[in-house]
């Protein structure tokens, strides 16, 4: 947890003493003050993601059969139940709470470590949490926006939250034979299964934006307005 609270810290440090500002209004009003610095950061993360993440996505999409895919989806979501689970109680959401707790209790036997999403099939729902929609519910302002390297949109309310669910992650604190390797191939497997579920709506927004950067801001912030306020969620935004 230590070190990847660490990278969080030097990325905001050095958002911080090299970000340019700007007075454009349409920035200052999506809340966006770093526009220029976010966009430059912006512009990196595509690259990087037209390098590698689409074609190992595509690869992925192509190669792995639709069931084993599930089953991944399946397994990383049974994994994360602490997280959405701790932050259901800190949000007073008892039922949700006891949904999530049974799920992750009916998944990680009768579904056999997660791999096979039983819950849903007995009408237990799933529903996503974390620290960031906390915040958000306790009346936390979402801080300017920003844009990270490797790491998309990431606004200091959203970034804290982020450092916090890692802490909320029992594994964080477990050690054993060939654990950082575990943890290395679960982050991996984690990116590479949100890249693969956005694949076809990210290029169908590249395509269609006029301004891709300001599409996907004003995505990402509908996105979590809408999970922290209750309204009508967007599913699989492009986190870039």
């Amino acid at each position: 947890m230590s070190n990847r609270s660490a990278v969080f810290g030097a990325l905001c440090a050095v958002l911080a003493l090299g970000a340019c500002t700007t007075s454009d209004p349409e920035a200052l009003a999506q809340n966006d003050p770093f526009e220029p610095t976010n966009r430059a950061i912006f512009d990196f993360d595509i690259q990087v993601d037209h390098a590698v993440a689409r074609p190992l996505a595509k690869f992925y999409r192509s190669a792995v059969p639709a069931v084993a895919r599930q089953g991944v989806h399946n397994a990383l979501t049974n994994l994360n139940s602490p997280v959405v689970f701790t932050n259901d109680v800190l949000q007073g959401e008892g039922d949700k709470a006891t949904d999530t707790f049974g799920r992750f209790m009916v998944n990680s036997t009768v579904g056999l470590a997660g791999l096979i999403d039983v819950a849903t099939k007995l009408g237990i729902p799933y529903h996503d949490n974390d620290f960031g929609i906390t915040m958000g519910k306790w009346g936390s302002a979402e801080g300017s926006y920003l844009v990270l390297p490797f790491a998309g949109p990431k606004p200091p309310r959203d970034l804290v939250g982020t450092g916090v669910d890692i802490a909320f992650d029992p594994t964080t604190y477990m050690s054993w034979n060939n654990s950082t390797l575990y943890m290395i191939v679960r982050g991996g497997m984690g990116v590479l299964d949100e890249r693969t579920a956005t694949l076809d709506q990210v290029e169908s927004i590249e395509r269609s934006s006029i301004d891709f950067y300001a599409t996907t801001r004003n995505l990402y912030r509908q996105h979590r307005n809408a999970q922290i306020n209750g309204g009508t969620d967007l599913d699989n935004l492009p986190n870039l």
